[in-house]
């Protein structure tokens, strides 16, 4: 249904996760990938989503002089939120366990916000999935971390490995939000792409 937009627009994906480069394949689309590292810092007022919004249009944003006529560029960012705060990618063993620890038992939100961009304008969306864990006991969370090695990944968990087979009791909302992308989402605005930009 998507494949039509590769005659008119030229999409680029600025993104190294190869789940989101999956689910774009899945879709349907032609795309380049194209790779600029950012520093990933958003001012310390902004919460929950605002904090994915800030982040996706910042990716964005070094691209900003390069974007020809019939380009669309999408980047993304996804943020778990629990308990007031934003859990990101942990950066060793410790902090994975820590993370993982306080979301047991308990619900958190994922939040991916996708911004599409194009030479002369912009649009954000994103979607929230509330996630519940079951409690789980501390070796299993370090049976996860250790096998697992969740490093590049917002709160230290992908729900389509052994801790999402084993210990999400309930799930409100988009899974694949959750994996990386909320893709119905994308879908939505590739297909009315035209009358957005």
């Amino acid at each position: 249904m998507l494949d039509t937009l590769s005659k008119k627009y030229h999409i680029i994906l600025a993104s190294g996760s190869p789940r989101r480069q999956q689910f774009f394949k899945d879709l349907g689309l032609n795309f380049e990938i194209r790779l600029k590292s950012v520093e990933e810092v958003y001012p310390k007022h902004l919460q929950h989503h605002e904090i994915s919004d800030y982040l996706a249009k910042l990716k964005a944003s070094v691209f900003k002089n390069e974007l020809k006529d019939n380009d669309i560029l999408v980047t993304s960012d996804t943020v778990v939120w629990h308990e007031g705060v934003s859990l990101a990618k942990p950066q060793d063993a410790k902090e994975a366990f820590d993370m993982i620890a306080t979301m047991s038992g308990k619900t958190h939100d994922v939040i991916t916000s996708v911004c599409f961009t194009t030479a002369t304008s912009q649009k954000v969306v994103h979607e929230v999935t509330k996630v519940t864990f079951e409690a789980m006991t501390d070796a299993e969370i370090w049976y996860y971390v250790n096998n697992f090695k969740p490093f590049d990944k917002a709160g230290a968990y992908g729900i389509q490995e052994w801790i999402g087979y084993t210990k999400v009791a309930r799930i409100e909302g988009s899974y694949a939000n959750v994996v990386g992308l909320p893709t119905h989402l994308v879908y939505k605005m590739f297909s009315e792409i035209e009358s957005l930009f």
